[in-house]
């Protein structure tokens, strides 16, 4: 049986360029209090002149060659940070951010909406209650959206070899909202058959999804054991409605694959924790900084935590209000990821650099028990 009391099995956050935030398997290198910056595909079309329409989700030597650009200029704008990587020429092909959050929605036929300077959105054409009745899991490599994804596949394996980077599967409540809109609360205290049907569609789909991308990597030498779920919406449910109808889902997926992740945005994460808590192969989870994060250290010991790190704060608080933050944080939480995701458009260079700063000095201070 599986160990999963040290931190082998931990993940990370991992944010690629213009992507949306995922998680990645931690490689021993992790600092007590790890900051991982992401900027939004706005703050990227503004200082490189990207577009990221369609084109760029579906064309992988185009997404490459954009992704180098980025990688350039997040060295020129930080280089003390070298956020770009060593090495920006020689960055991989990948996967990461090809059609946003919307992997699953377009799997059962719901639409994006495509920006030159944004992740794309799901159309608002919801299924009706007949249509998700009938709904069941799909044969992935002929859905439309997955052959592509495979072509582009085929297509970084001959030009680069390895086939990097991870699509984003959302987590089974955040995409029945994308399929059946807010109506989805509402069916989960008036139709819970039907939503019992949609959840178990999507977990499977979720499974089988991760596993054919799975093993069209391995073969280049990518390997990914990891399933990580997204819970963005789960503060519209109450506790209660969690712990019956989506959680048994959660756990489900957790265990399909070796180590397991839940992202809970940035909400307090008070009412679910102890339900996450219960996944036995749980390597990450994040939160709110309003959370009881000594609440969630003391429940969650073997998971990598995080904070996600709102970009209102960074702009608006004070030099010494984010040193408080980061304290606390580094008291309450560490050792732990902190989240500095969806750097947008106009917020300062001096501010980025600042608040990596505090970081490594709040670091320096004497260590904590």
């Amino acid at each position: 049986m599986a160990d999963y009391t040290g931190t082998a099995h931990q993940l990370r956050s991992y944010i690629a360029p213009a992507a949306p935030a995922t998680r990645a398997p931690c490689d021993g290198s992790e600092s007590e209090m790890r900051i991982e910056f992401g900027f939004t595909p706005r703050w990227y079309r503004e200082a490189c002149g990207i577009d990221f329409s369609e084109r760029w989700h579906l064309d992988a030597l185009y997404r490459h060659e954009t992704l180098i650009t980025m990688r350039k200029e997040l060295n020129r704008r930080f280089p003390e940070l070298r956020l770009g990587g060593p090495g920006p020429d020689a960055a991989p092909a990948t996967i990461d951010g090809v059609h946003g959050a919307l992997v699953m929605a377009q799997i059962f036929g719901i639409q994006g909406d495509y920006y030159p300077d944004n992740w794309p959105a799901a159309q608002h054409t919801y299924l009706d209650e007949g249509q998700i009745a009938k709904l069941e899991p799909p044969d992935l490599p002929n859905v439309p959206v997955i052959a592509q994804i495979l072509e582009q596949m085929d297509t970084i394996e001959r030009a680069c070899g390895r086939i990097e980077g991870y699509l984003n599967w959302q987590g089974v409540l955040n995409n029945a909202f994308r399929l059946r809109g807010p109506d989805i609360f509402s069916d989960l205290m008036i139709n819970p058959d039907l939503v019992r049907h949609l959840f178990e569609v999507i977990a499977h789909t979720m499974i089988a999804g991760m596993r054919l991308i799975y093993a069209r990597q391995a073969p280049t030498g990518f390997i990914v054991r990891h399933a990580t779920l997204s819970n963005c919406v789960v503060n519209m449910v109450s506790p209660e409605l969690y712990r019956e109808h989506v959680f048994p889902w959660d756990q489900f997926i957790s265990e399909a694959f070796d180590f397991f992740g839940i992202h809970n945005c940035a909400w307090n994460v008070d009412p679910y924790i102890a339900d996450y808590a219960r996944i036995e192969k749980l390597g990450y989870v994040d939160m709110g900084i309003m959370s009881d994060l000594a609440q969630a250290k003391r429940l969650c010991p073997h998971a990598r935590r995080a904070i996600m790190y709102t970009p209102v704060d960074l702009v608006n608080k004070s030099p010494d209000e984010l040193r408080a933050d980061l304290e606390y944080i580094r008291l309450h939480l560490s050792p732990c990821d902190i989240v500095m995701a969806d750097i947008d458009a106009g917020t300062d260079d001096a501010r980025v650099a600042a608040f990596a700063r505090l970081a490594e000095d709040t670091l320096a201070m004497s260590p904590v028990d």
